[in-house]
């Protein structure tokens, strides 16, 4: 059923890669990634009131980093679902954006997904609707992961999924160094360094249910393979890498997607409270947050 009014709201939250490998550059110029996902207790915040017209106004603490609003990703979504449900049902959405953009945790394609589930529910179509799913792909690479946020492999281009996992929640902080990372770029640095690297991936073997300790060990064996391109261009990665590294209680320090966020995995929330207390104060000009990793933390479910 529709809520009262057509007016639902939905949070987006922030995508963290754990881990990101990347075979060599395709003949289609793509790259085959796999990449174990999960998302934060940050989020950005979504809103839609039917009202027949398709439009978007954005606030927040990014606002200014969102760009046009018409070539915002949570418009093209809408009218890519649009194009497929013939009578659907739009209106004006309200975005506010606490996440910066150009970061590494796919902001804008969770807020993308966030639209789709907003306008499957107002229009009550399925959590399976082919359509949807669709208008999730044609959006962008990271957008159909989003669009029931909870922990997965994912492979391909963005647009193979395993089964939602089982995993332990991860007590983390995240930091970004107030830079935008150009997506694009950081693939080209990655092809000069890696001109020789075979497009397809070896299979990762399956990632059972493990506990925290586990888990953090098992990650503490795998990369992501875009973080030496990214530092190149932008040394500051380097730098919260080894601020993260330093901090008590550290147990491990990566890069999200292609920059320039990155996390420290700590044991328990009082030791992310003080890393974020004590980076902030060190780096006042720093985005730090500390957060939880894990599956539907806001409560959000699928539209």
């Amino acid at each position: 059923m529709r809520p009262p009014g057509g007016i639902a709201a939905e949070t987006a939250p922030a995508k963290v890669n754990l881990t990101l490998r990347v075979g060599g550059k395709r003949p289609d110029g793509y790259h085959n990634i796999e990449s174990l996902v999960v998302f934060a207790g940050e989020c950005d915040a979504l809103r839609l009131t039917l009202n027949g017209a398709l439009s978007l106004s954005v606030d927040g603490p990014f606002v200014l980093q969102s760009g046009p609003a018409d070539d915002n990703l949570v418009i093209k979504a809408a009218r890519l679902l649009a194009r497929d449900v013939p009578g659907l049902a739009s209106g004006h959405f309200e975005l506010t954006k606490n996440l910066p953009a150009a970061a590494g945790l796919g902001g804008g394609s969770s807020d993308a997904a966030a639209a789709l589930r907003l306008l499957a529910r107002l229009n009550e179509l399925a959590p399976h609707d082919t359509r949807l799913h669709a208008a999730a792909l044609n959006s962008g690479a990271d957008v159909p992961v989003c669009l029931d946020p909870r922990p997965r492999i994912m492979r391909g281009i963005g647009d193979v999924l395993s089964e939602p996992l089982a995993l332990s929640p991860l007590h983390a902080v995240l930091v970004n160094p107030g830079i935008a990372t150009a997506t694009g770029d950081v693939f080209a640095a990655f092809d000069a360094m890696n001109a020789d690297k075979p497009a397809e991936l070896p299979a990762m073997p399956l990632l059972e249910q493990l506990g925290e300790a586990a888990l953090v060990g098992w990650l503490g064996a795998q990369a992501n393979d875009l973080e030496p391109a990214a530092i190149s261009l932008h040394p500051v990665i380097g730098q919260v890498l080894s601020g993260l590294r330093a901090l008590p209680g550290c147990k491990l320090a990566r890069m999200s997607g292609s920059g320039a966020t990155c996390f420290g995995l700590f044991g328990a929330d009082g030791e992310t409270a003080m890393a974020a207390q004590t980076l902030h104060r060190r780096h006042p000009d720093w985005w730090v947050r500390a957060t939880i990793l894990s599956e539907n933390l806001d409560g959000n479910s699928p539209a």
